[in-house]
């Protein structure tokens, strides 16, 4: 479903991916994992178009998407999550999700009434319900708790009706409990898409993910099974014990 090419990335002097060739079957779950600075956020931020690479080639089902802006690889079928939550707090989870749904069923116009959307609305419901977020429809978004913020984040991206969903820290900051929740969340949606992982909770990594990439100083350490990656002794010596 997604491969990169030699995926590269500089910031002056500072190489932040380099020569990164990765691939992602459909239906998979993948984390990415790597220590503080190993270039994990600055990948998503390239597949997302946040940031354009200085090489390489990212392909999406078969289609060369590099360099895109974020609103047409959202078109394209990529949504994400961010590690900083990214929601409109003085809105409501409805209205959240709905702008989402309307960016991609609908161009925008200043002179229709969203309520004249009605299947916009029905889309954004579905996804506050695939998330577990039905009956806080009117809910502001700022009076949510931290883990339904995050949760609020999800139902925004599924809105976008992706096939691959990209989450960044998903459990950052989050309880035991929250994260339990966001854990079981993720298994249920996966069911129908295909999901990436960038986390640094280990016991969240080697329970969700079907297979791991290792990052290290922007570039691939090593990926594997949960297993494979437990014991790989490069692994152990950068990451895993440190």
């Amino acid at each position: 479903m997604l491969r990169t090419e030699d995926l590269s990335i500089r910031f002056g002097g500072l190489s932040a991916l380099s020569n990164v060739n990765f691939e992602l079957r459909r239906d998979e779950i993948r984390a990415i994992i790597g220590p503080n600075g190993a270039g994990k956020s600055t990948f998503f931020n390239c597949l997302t178009g946040v940031l354009k690479p200085s090489a390489g080639r990212i392909l999406f089902n078969g289609e060369d998407i590099t360099g895109l802006p974020p609103n047409r690889i959202s078109q394209k079928g990529i949504a994400r999550s961010y590690q900083i939550t990214n929601i409109l707090p003085n809105a409501t989870t409805l209205e959240n999700v709905r702008i989402a749904a309307q960016s991609r069923r609908h161009s925008w116009s200043m002179l229709s009434h969203h309520a004249a959307y009605r299947d916009v609305i029905e889309k954004a419901e579905a996804a506050l319900a695939a998330v577990g977020l039905e009956g806080k429809e009117y809910e502001l978004a700022a009076n949510l708790s931290h883990g339904e913020q995050r949760t609020l984040e999800i139902a925004i991206a599924l809105a976008t009706e992706p096939t691959l969903l990209c989450l960044d820290e998903p459990t950052a900051g989050m309880s035991a409990g929250e994260t339990h929740d966001t854990v079981e969340l993720v298994r249920r949606i996966a069911k129908d898409l295909t999901i990436l992982i960038v986390e640094h909770d280990m016991e969240v990594v080697m329970g969700l993910a079907q297979r791991i990439t290792v990052l290290h100083y922007g570039s691939i350490l090593a990926e594997g099974t949960p297993a494979e990656i437990q014991q790989n002794p490069r692994v152990l010596e950068v990451y895993l014990k440190t």
